[in-house]
């Protein structure tokens, strides 16, 4: 049952936009979900839902995962927005941006949490990424141009 009324939850976030506990509640009845208001709000916690910005303005649920992957794009998108240069010595990378770039493209890579960089950092339009090891530099390097196509 439980198992069912969360994938039900999942169906309807996705399909709909649901914006609070009780519209949730009036959709699972919909559904001939008997559910209490009390049952929807573990249910929502369980399931890990987030409520998220929607182009007209108002916020809906959810899912963490979804919501993750929408900022991912987002930020790889102001990283290629950004990034004017790349070059290396040694286990350095350093990536020069648009004026006041710098920050947003170094919030994407750290939010990227690859393995090979120890981390970076950002000034205007400059940021320095120390790569764990000189042998990685050139994986990195081609990792970020792609990010750049």
């Amino acid at each position: 049952m439980k198992n069912e009324r969360h994938a039900r939850i999942i169906k309807i976030i996705e399909e709909k936009v649901i914006g609070n506990q009780e519209e949730l509640l009036l959709e699972l009845i919909s559904y001939g979900i008997d559910v209490t208001q009390a049952t929807v709000s573990r249910d929502i916690k369980e399931l890990r839902l987030t409520k998220a910005l929607t182009t007209s303005g108002t916020y809906k649920y959810t899912s963490i995962e979804r919501a993750e992957a929408a900022i991912h794009d987002r930020l790889i998108r102001v990283f290629a927005e950004s990034v004017i240069a790349l070059d290396h010595a040694n286990n350095l990378i350093v990536i020069k941006t648009i004026a006041a770039g710098a920050q947003a493209a170094a919030a994407t890579i750290d939010a990227l949490r690859w393995q090979e960089i120890i981390g970076c950092v950002a000034g205007d339009d400059t940021i320095l990424v120390i790569v764990r090891d000189n042998g990685l530099v050139q994986n990195v390097m081609e990792r970020f141009n792609r990010m750049l196509k």
